[in-house]
C-alpha cells in the first residue's frame, strides 16, 4: 500500500507541470477570438459591398430614400420572362446533368473502377476549355446544320434546339459546363458509401436494377445530389457568356441589357438574383439534410 500511495514530492511536481486555471481559460479564449476575428472580417467583406449597393438603389439625391428601383422590377419588360426562363434551363440542365453522371458513376464504381481517372479528366474538361471557346464551337455546328441537312429530318431538330422561348442548346451546353461540379460532389457521395455491398445485398434480396438504384442508393446520396443541384443552379443563373453570344436572353443576360439605360433597377435586379439564389440553395441545401436525416430514422423504425 506505501509503494501504491504517492509521496507529497511526486504530488508536488504533478502539479507543478500541470497548468494554472487562469492559463489554461486563457488559451481556449484565444482561438475563440481569433475565429470570431476571421468571421467577423468574411461577413464584412461579403455584406459591406452588399449594404452599399443596397444604399445606391434607394437613395436618390435630391430626393431622399426610395425605393422606384425595386417597385418597377415586376413591371419591366423582359423580368418575368427572363427570370422564369434561367429557372426552366435551371431545372432542365439539372435533371440532364444527374441523368447523365449517376448511372455512369455508379457503373464505372460497380464495373470498371480502372475507367474511373478517363471519367474523372473527361467530367474535368469543362474547367481547361474556356466558354468562347465552347461556343465557337456550338455556333459553328448551328451554322452548319442547317446548310447540309436541310432536305433530312434533323433540319427541323437543329430549328427546335435554338427555340427563343427555351433553347435546348442552352441546357446541352449549360450541361457540359456543369460537369465537373457535378463530378465531384457524386464522387465524393460514393466515395462514402460501400456501392458494392449495398448492391450486392439488395440484388440477393431479388431486387432489380432500377429498384436498386431509386431505393437504395440514391437515398444515400441525397446530400451529394442536393450539393451538385444547387451548384448547378448557381451556375446557370450567373451565365451570360454562351447565352449572349448565341442570341438568347436568360436572366444573367438581361440584367446586362438594362444596365446602361437604368443602372439603378440593374443594381437592385442584382441584389435580388443574389437573394433568390441564395433562397434556392437554402432550400435545395434544406431538403437534402432532411431527407438524409429521415433516413436512418426509417432504418431504425
Amino acid at each position: 500500500m506505501a509503494a501504491m500511495t504517492p509521496t507529497a514530492q511526486e504530488t508536488a511536481a504533478v502539479e507543478a507541470k500541470s497548468p494554472a486555471p487562469d492559463v489554461t481559460r486563457t488559451r481556449r479564449r484565444r482561438p475563440g477570438i481569433r475565429r470570431g476575428l476571421v468571421l467577423g472580417l468574411a461577413g464584412a467583406y461579403f455584406l459591406v459591398p452588399l449594404v452599399a449597393s443596397f444604399v445606391f438603389t434607394v437613395h436618390v439625391p435630391g430626393q431622399g430614400i426610395s425605393f422606384d428601383a425595386y417597385t418597377q422590377l415586376l413591371s419591366a419588360d423582359g423580368f418575368t420572362e427572363s427570370l422564369l426562363l434561367s429557372l426552366g434551363l435551371a431545372a432542365a440542365t439539372i435533371a440532364l446533368s444527374l441523368l447523365l453522371a449517376v448511372p455512369a458513376l455508379i457503373a464505372v464504381r460497380l464495373g470498371s473502377p480502372r475507367l474511373r481517372p478517363v471519367i474523372e479528366v473527361m467530367c474535368m474538361l469543362p474547367l481547361v476549355v474556356p466558354p468562347i471557346a465552347l461556343v465557337t464551337g456550338i455556333t459553328t455546328v448551328l451554322r452548319w446544320g442547317p446548310e447540309h441537312l436541310s432536305r433530312t429530318p434533323l433540319y427541323q431538330t437543329f430549328i427546335a434546339v435554338q427555340n427563343e422561348k427555351f433553347p435546348v442548346v442552352l441546357v446541352l451546353a449549360y450541361a457540359v459546363l456543369a460537369l465537373p461540379f457535378v463530378y465531384r460532389s457524386l464522387d465524393a457521395g460514393l466515395r462514402a458509401i460501400d456501392v458494392p455491398t449495398l448492391v450486392e445485398a439488395a440484388r440477393s434480396c431479388g431486387a432489380s436494377w432500377p429498384y436498386t438504384v431509386v431505393r437504395i442508393l440514391l437515398p444515400n446520396l441525397r446530400s451529394s445530389l442536393a450539393g451538385a443541384a444547387f451548384l448547378t443552379l448557381a451556375l446557370v443563373l450567373g451565365e451570360f457568356t454562351i447565352a449572349s453570344l448565341l442570341g438568347f436572353q436568360p436572366f444573367a443576360v438581361w440584367i446586362v441589357s438594362i444596365s446602361g439605360a437604368q443602372a439603378r433597377m440593374s443594381v437592385a435586379v442584382s441584389i435580388l438574383s443574389l437573394v433568390i439564389t441564395w433562397a434556392l440553395l437554402l432550400l435545395l441545401s434544406r431538403t437534402g439534410t432532411a431527407s438524409a436525416a429521415s433516413a436512418p430514422s426509417r432504418k431504425e423504425s
